[in-house]
């Protein structure tokens, strides 16, 4: 899954582990999420939309779309 996490959290300067505590997630979940091996939940999707201001759309690319 195509997203830019990991270029967004680097922007602002966070370790994963800040991230990962921002969201209430482990180091491992970020790993997972910015490598593409997890898709994050709804609740979650949106936790990281927030926090960087962004529509879910920006950060994570729809699977389901062509």
């Amino acid at each position: 899954m195509k997203q830019v996490l990991k270029e967004l959290r680097t922007e602002i300067g966070l370790t994963q582990q800040e991230l990962g505590d921002k969201l209430s997630v482990s180091r491992q979940a970020i790993i997972a999420l910015e490598t593409g091996k997890h898709i994050p939940s709804l609740d979650l999707a949106y936790k990281i939309a927030a926090l960087f201001k962004k529509p879910i759309e920006e950060i994570f690319e729809n699977p389901y779309l062509p």
